[in-house]
Parts: structure tokens; C-alpha cells; sequence
């Protein structure tokens, strides 16, 4: 089977993501041959040539799509290719019980007029498909000038963010394995009360190959692994629970005799103080939001309210908040796609945009929204590098990458010795905002009081409510400790889902309301 056929088969078999054999660069062929696609080098060195040979097109081929694309007066396109291996394995009950490997692959055609964006998706990508999915997006466009698309020039990513020793392509489910049974083991060894273990190990790779009608083109490889424990025990009767993992842009280099154990100490740690926590009593109070995972409190609560997309059309409470304190002059928020191996940072956005870090506040001045290429025209200026999307199906918006406060000048101890009665909160799961009101919630899975300036008991279960910008204002001390919580965050908004991180230094707020015992 020659490669071209195997992309057209193969993609029309594929749609939806369907399983296949345990490895990802290998395709069950007719008659028990194999059919293996050869992908580009990874990193970017395999360059926008190469990435045209591995999804089977040419720069006529571009040409054709992009100027159908244009026809209807269009004032800019651009073609997303995406192929993406993916593969999980999990363990259960001390041995694997699920093994899989799912292959995504198409294209997907944008057109812009103005404000209005037009959109269309391929599964199965020949010219014709591609030219077809052109004139479909471009009926956004009715009448008008007709643009004709630039010549081609590769864009070479300036830095590569997630350079990758051992690509996931290359490493079997053996060898796999052996790295959930030793967090299994590690697990049941640490404390005699464990009575079940859940892990997973879920490994990504995405061939990106981003073309527009300006005449940019780019070739992208994101890899992504995340490692998750979950821990289960019993202690007279009672049961709890605790999680634990890690996610990185990394290849097989990141599975190690280290993370597993960090991991596996978490999970235990984090199950085994359940069983002395209690509920405390609800009502405002001062909450210290310990470091890492309370950047949960950055993205929930003011995060979505700073994407552009919200404040373009005056549905974000901080839409006329440009240029204007908003909080604490010690506090500077920063949304980063630069940060090595981070689950979220990118080096180009799916708009074309090389990542880079921007300082959404600085010294309590709200300085920068999120901007996709879309909202960064409406604005007149550059777009920040946020535009992302969850596949090829979807188009970007501005979102989200890994989303921080830095460091304050302040002890973690100065702050808590403050409080006089409050929490102390570390460890989230989820949560959600309402971006027009800025109201958010979020769920706390573990925590300490704060009695007399002491962390005392600690606490589980508790439903943290507040409103962002008043949060965000009511951020009185910043510590010296910041952190970047190195969890599998996903974020979700309007049905599409992206990979995220966030976090930030211990900080006091004044008050939130917390969801408690009456």
C-alpha cells in the first residue's frame, strides 16, 4: 500500500478517532501487511517540505484550496493539518486492563471577512475534498474584492519549546508497562490501608502543518504525556480517595524511576490526610490559597474574563478595564506558551503566531488581554499567540496556556501567621465561571484551618465561591513561593477542550465565601 492510498483509506476509516492495534505508527494493512506512514523528523526540523510529503499535498495543491477559499471576497485563509497518534494504557487490581491507540487525521479551512469567520473540515484529504471544504467556508464572504493568496514561505519556529529524545512512535507497549506496575507497587508499599490502585498513561503526538493566504507556513510536533495515580483506602470502614499525576510536553525520556515515585508519595499523602480532615464551618473569611494548584483561582475567576473573544463583544467585566488598576500593585499575572515541557505552552498558536509570554497584569494594572488573530485585528494590534483550537475541526479562539502570578516578597508563614480564623486551601478539582458577572466556583479537595495564625486541623470537601475581579482585588499579600502546578489540566469553552496549566505564589485574599458546615 503507497503511502498517498494509505492517508485516503485510512482517513476515511479513521473518522472519529477509532481504535487500532497497540502501535501508533502502524496500521493493520489488507491481507496482514502492515502499512507504516513515515512522519517528518520531530521537532521542527523536519521543516513545511516534509510535512507536505507526510500529508500528501503540494504547493499547488495549496494554491488551488487557498484560492477557492478567496473566490466569494474573502479577506484572508488559512488550512490546518493535523495527524495526531494517540495511545493509553491503564492498570487496575495490580495488572493492565485497557490498552488502546486512536489515529486523528484531516484538515480543516478557514476563511476570515471582517469580523465573520467561515469554517469548514476534511477527514478524507485529496484536492477535490480540500477544495470543496475551501468553498464551503468561503460562503462567509459574499461579494467583494477577491484576495489572491501569497506565495509560500516557510516560517521557522525561532525556538522550540519541547524538544523530544525519544518520540513516542518509537516505544512499544512493553516498555510502557513496566512504569505503571512499579507506580502500582509503590503505592500498596507506602502505606498498609491502600486497598486500590488505578493508573493510567496516556501518550500524544501531533504533526501540525499551518498554511495561510499571507503566504506564512509552518510545520509543528507536539508531543504530550500525562502519568495519573489514583489511590484508594480504608481505615475502620471508611474510605477515601486521592489523585496524583503529572503532564508534560515530553516524549518517552519522561517516564522515570523519579516521577513515578513522586507521584506515587502524593497520591498516598494526599488520600491519607482525609482521613483527619473535617468540614469547616461555611461563611466569608480570609483564605490563603496555597502555591501551585491555586492558579486555579487565576483561571477560573479572571482567566476566561481576560480572553479577547469576551471582551470584543462586552460580555467580560473587564471589557472597559484596559490600562486601569484592578488590584494590588505586587501583583503581576502573566499567560506563558515559553515555559520548556509545560503541558501548555506552544511554540506557534493555530493562528500562525510564534508563542510567547504576556503580561496580562503588571503591578496591579490591567495591561494585556488575550488575543487570537480575529480579535487582535478588531483591536489593531498583535495577536498575544493564544489562538487555539481543539483539532483540526474546530477553529481557534483566544485561550488560555499555562496561566501564573509571580513571586510576591513575603514568607508563606508571614501571611498565615495574619489570619486569625480562615482556611488554608491547596489541592482542587475542578471549577467554573460565569464570564459576564464574574462569579466563579470551585471545588476544594483538601486543605488546613487557619486558627490564631496556625494551620490546625485539616479540612476536605469545600466549595470555595467568590467573584473574580473582587478576588482579584481582595489578593492583600503575595508570597515568595511561586509554582507552576505540573497537573493534567484541561480547559474547557464553547465544546472545546485544550491543554493548560496554572499557578501561583501562597497569597492571602481577605475574604471568599466558603461552602462549609452551617
Amino acid at each position: 500500500m503507497d503511502r498517498r492510498k494509505f492517508i485516503r483509506t485510512g482517513s476515511l476509516a479513521l473518522a472519529g478517532t477509532v481504535t487500532v492495534p497497540t502501535l501508533a505508527s502502524a496500521l493493520p494493512g489488507t491481507k496482514g501487511e502492515a502499512a507504516t506512514l513515515v512522519v517528518p523528523p520531530t521537532g521542527s526540523k523536519g521543516g513545511v517540505a516534509a510535512a507536505m510529503e507526510h500529508f500528501g499535498v503540494t504547493d499547488a495543491d495549496i494554491r488551488k484550496t487557498m484560492t477557492a477559499a478567496l473566490e466569494k471576497g474573502g479577506d484572508y485563509a488559512d488550512l490546518f493539518f493535523e495527524h495526531t497518534f494517540s495511545n493509553s494504557v491503564a492498570l487496575q487490581d495490580g495488572a493492565v486492563n485497557r490498552s488502546q491507540s486512536n489515529i486523528d487525521f484531516g484538515m480543516g479551512v478557514r476563511v476570515l471577512k471582517g469580523d465573520q469567520t467561515g469554517y469548514a473540515y476534511i477527514e478524507n484529504v485529496t484536492l477535490n475534498e480540500m477544495v470543496n471544504a475551501a468553498r464551503t467556508a468561503a460562503r462567509i464572504a459574499e461579494g467583494g474584492t477577491t484576495v489572491s493568496p501569497v506565495a509560500l514561505t516557510e516560517k521557522r519556529l525561532k525556538s522550540n519549546y519541547y524538544p523530544v529524545t525519544t518520540p513516542w512512535e518509537e516505544v512499544v507497549l512493553k516498555e510502557k508497562t513496566p512504569y505503571l506496575q512499579r507506580l502500582n507497587d509503590r503505592i500498596f508499599a507506602l502505606d498498609k490501608r491502600v486497598q486500590k490502585v488505578s493508573a493510567s498513561l496516556n501518550d500524544s503526538t501531533s504533526h501540525v502543518l499551518f498554511c495561510n493566504s499571507e503566504g506564512v507556513s509552518y510545520y509543528d510536533y507536539r508531543p504530550m504525556v500525562t502519568l495519573n495515580a489514583v489511590c484508594i483506602m480504608e481505615e475502620n470502614g471508611r474510605f477515601e480517595n486521592g489523585h496524583a499525576g503529572r503532564a508534560y510536553r515530553q516524549g518517552f525520556e519522561f517516564l522515570t524511576r523519579d516521577v513515578v515515585e513522586l507521584i506515587a508519595r502524593e497520591a498516598v499523602e494526599r488520600t491519607s490526610i482525609l482521613f483527619r480532615a473535617i468540614k469547616p464551618k461555611g461563611g466569608e473569611m480570609p483564605v490563603v490559597m496555597g502555591a501551585g494548584g491555586s492558579g486555579i483561582l487565576l483561571h477560573e475567576a479572571i482567566g476566561h474574563a481576560f480572553e479577547a473573544d469576551f471582551n470584543r463583544k462586552n460580555i467580560s467585566i473587564f471589557s472597559d478595564q484596559l490600562n486601569k488598576k484592578i488590584c494590588n500593585e505586587h501583583i503581576n499575572v502573566v499567560d506563558d506558551a515559553t515555559i520548556p515541557f509545560n503541558r501548555g505552552s506552544v511554540n506557534v498558536d493555530d493562528d500562525g503566531t510564534p508563542g510567547q509570554k504576556t503580561y496580562i497584569v503588571r503591578e496591579g494594572v490591567l495591561t494585556s488581554f488575550l488575543h487570537d488573530r480575529v480579535s487582535a485585528q478588531h483591536y489593531g494590534i498583535p495577536s498575544t499567540g493564544n489562538g487555539r483550537r481543539e483539532s483540526f475541526r474546530h477553529m481557534p479562539m483566544p485561550r488560555m496556556r499555562a496561566t501564573y502570578m509571580e513571586a510576591g516578597n513575603v514568607k508563606e508563614a508571614e501571611i498565615i501567621e495574619t489570619v486569625k480564623n480562615g482556611i488554608f486551601v491547596d489541592t482542587f478539582t475542578n471549577g467554573q465561571v460565569q464570564i459576564g458577572a464574574g462569579d466563579f466556583t470551585f471545588f476544594v479537595k483538601s486543605g488546613y484551618l487557619i486558627e490564631n495564625g496556625k494551620l490546625t486541623r485539616p479540612i476536605k470537601d469545600v466549595n470555595i465561591i467568590g467573584n473574580g475581579p473582587k478576588a482579584l482585588a481582595d489578593i492583600t499579600m503575595v508570597a515568595d513561593n511561586d509554582a507552576i502546578d505540573n497537573t493534567s489540566w484541561t480547559c474547557g469553552k464553547n465544546g472545546q477542550s485544550c491543554p493548560v496549566t496554572c499557578g501561583m505564589p501562597s497569597a492571602l485574599v481577605s475574604k471568599l465565601t466558603v461552602g462549609g458546615e452551617s
